[in-house]
């Protein structure tokens, strides 16, 4: 017996069986290093990382485009959240509630960098807590 059954049956149609290429997750990790260091740079690296993440958003597996969104919304939502504590600041609430931004941003690059070690989307893209 032969070890190609296609030898064995000349009229079986060949089979191809492709194999997906490994998907890159370089990109996103870097935007979500991006906003982490954009709390000692003041937001400056954030705004490269959303940048980026507008250009690569639609060049990659449903999964990997949800974590485009999220980051794009992590962006604006914490722009959001930072504006409000730095009007705050006036109030001495401020402070309190930039820490908690801070968290907050915190929070979702670390799941963000553990749904793409884990090659899947992050969890409640649309949310705007964590």
């Amino acid at each position: 017996m032969s070890d190609n059954p296609q030898r064995e049956n000349p009229h079986s149609e060949n089979i191809v069986i492709e194999h997906p290429e490994p998907v890159d997750t370089t990109l996103p990790m870097v935007i979500y290093a991006l906003y982490l260091a954009s709390i000692i740079t003041g937001g400056l690296t954030a705004l490269v990382g959303v940048v980026i993440a507008y250009v690569y958003r639609g060049k990659g597996p449903e999964w990997l485009e949800r974590h485009y969104r999220y980051q794009i919304r992590t962006f604006w939502i914490g722009l959001l959240y930072f504006c409000l504590a730095g009007v705050l600041m006036f109030v001495l609430i401020g402070f309190v509630l930039w820490l908690v931004a801070v968290v907050w941003l915190v929070i979702r690059c670390v799941k963000g960098f553990k749904g793409l070690q884990e090659k899947r989307s992050p969890d409640n893209v649309d949310t705007w807590l964590v």
